[in-house]
């Protein structure tokens, strides 16, 4: 099975770095899908972002969007298989976790702490939506799509 773990992160601020310059200016070529109205809610939601070809993605934890620090960044990103995709902790909007609903597949712990990462390895196609179990209601929910 994939690889998951989480940490109380001080070694990742390269890995962060990466992660935001690689969503870069690629508007033109962000693909705006439904996902089954997955987004309704989601203010934040600005298609998803190709982020395929990287061994390792960041996605923020608290991001600015619905109302507060109650999003994810980018809400969709697409990956390649054997992609890791880090989730870190911006220390904004509370407690937050990261769970996939559908398959339990991952799951990290409610914690409130900036620099936390959780990761899991995605190794298998298809669309892995997950929440913030705390801010669901607001809209704080992703997609990683693996192709």
């Amino acid at each position: 099975m994939a690889g998951c773990s989480s940490s109380s992160g001080d070694g990742s601020g390269g890995a962060d770095d990466g992660g935001d310059s690689s969503g870069g200016e690629d508007t033109a070529d962000r693909e705006m899908r439904d996902f089954g109205g997955w987004f309704d809610r989601t203010g934040n939601y600005d298609g998803v972002h190709d982020l395929t070809g990287q061994d390792t993605v960041t996605v923020a934890v608290g991001a600015d969007g619905n109302g507060g620090g109650y999003a994810f960044a980018p809400a969709a990103a697409e990956v390649s298989p054997g992609t890791t995709v880090v989730w870190e902790w911006t220390g904004n909007g509370g407690t937050h976790n990261v769970v996939n609903r559908e398959d339990g597949l991952f799951e990290s712990e409610l914690t409130v702490s900036e620099g936390h990462t959780f990761e899991y390895t995605f190794e298998e196609s298809g669309e892995y939506k997950y929440v913030c179990v705390p801010h669901e209601t607001l809209g704080m929910v992703g997609v990683v799509v693996v192709e």
